[in-house]
């Protein structure tokens, strides 16, 4: 709550960086659980992937994933 959206997408960028290299995609789950967001606010982690998205700092895994169990990348992947 005390970050900003630029913070956010950061942590959000940095995070799928973390993922990446463990050979892990990030997913809405592990950013959850990286933030410490309760499972019933899941929708904040979601608009925070769609920003770090709309920076261009992540991407999906497979561009032609649904959204239910979607995986994210860093951007430059």
């Amino acid at each position: 709550r005390e970050m900003g959206r630029v913070d956010r997408s950061r942590a959000c960028y940095l995070h799928a960086c973390l993922r990446y290299v463990g050979r892990d995609p990030m997913t809405n789950s592990s950013l959850r659980e990286r933030f410490g967001i309760a499972e019933q606010n899941s929708a904040m982690v979601s608009r925070i992937i769609r920003e770090a998205m709309e920076d261009g700092l992540v991407k999906p895994y497979d561009p032609d994933q649904g959204k239910k169990y979607a995986k994210y990348i860093p951007g430059w992947a």
